[in-house]
């Protein structure tokens, strides 16, 4: 890929180039290597999380390269620039009418899409469910054996163009109507109450202990986490502003389920 890594580099920068044959084929290998889940835009590395910013670039570019084409799936009709996703039984996914996913997604064996959406560059882990009308954006990372409940929104890095995508660590649990975007980093086990909605400017304030501790763009490991305001002064007078409250800790537990079910009961969570 370090050839391809190259042109598409050159591309972003000199746009003509997306009419060269080798910029096309460099583009389309890396879309085909996301699909396939040989390649991501963002990875875990031993201190973190690395972003493969120049694959997020590749992501960006298809979309020029591509033609308009009507795509017809039994009494549906669609017209758009993008493929979707096939062979589902053969990767081991289980997607229910009418879930979608784009081609340039990946979507580990176990996965269950419930009638969602699946944006083109986004990883998606074994034992994942993508729950009714929730959405992971362009790019999104999802970890393995998450729930996005009902409606939940992970944003994209395509519109608007964002430098890092959104990223769900394993074995979060996201309530019905959480909107998480603009590259925020969710921690593993963590827990987001119902209409927890995290920016890179939201405050996560954790006020388990005697004095607030505020977070912005992360959501440490295990933390269960409620809609909150708080007081912000502005010219016209003091306002409540959104925030998101860190009420506690999901306990460390072998089995998952338990400690999910532990924290919601204990911190009467809505989700």
């Amino acid at each position: 890929m370090q050839d391809a890594r190259a042109i598409i580099e050159a591309a972003w920068d000199q746009r003509e180039l997306l009419k060269e044959a080798k910029t096309q084929e460099a583009i389309n290998a890396v879309i085909e290597e996301l699909d396939k889940g040989r390649l991501r835009v963002a990875e875990p590395v031993a201190d973190g999380w690395q972003a493969n910013e120049w694959v997020k670039k590749a992501v960006v570019l298809y979309f020029p390269i591509r033609q308009m084409e009507t795509i017809e799936v039994g009494p549906f009709e669609f017209h758009d620039k993008m493929a979707l996703k096939k062979d589902y039984a053969a990767q081991g996914v289980r997607v229910v009418p009418h879930a979608i996913a784009r081609y340039g997604a990946y979507l580990e064996k176990g996965v269950i899409m419930m009638p969602s959406y699946v944006n083109i560059g986004a990883w998606v882990g074994s034992g994942t469910m993508v729950d009714t009308w929730a959405t992971v954006g362009s790019c999104g990372q999802i970890g393995r054996n998450v729930h996005l409940s009902g409606g939940v929104g992970i944003g994209g890095v395509l519109e608007p163009l964002q430098a890092t995508p959104t990223i769900i660590e394993d074995d979060c649990f996201i309530g019905s109507r959480c909107i998480v975007v603009e590259g925020v980093r969710v921690g593993k086990e963590a827990v987001l109450g119902a209409n927890v909605v995290l920016t890179k400017s939201t405050h996560i304030i954790d006020v388990t202990g005697s004095e607030p501790v505020t977070h912005k763009g992360y959501v440490p490991p295990r933390s269960v986490v409620i809609p909150g305001t708080y007081a912000k002064q502005f010219p016209a007078g003091e306002y409540q502003v959104p925030c998101a409250l860190i009420i506690g800790q999901r306990k460390e537990s072998t089995d998952k389920k338990t400690s999910l079910n532990s924290a919601l009961r204990e911190h009467d969570v809505a989700v």
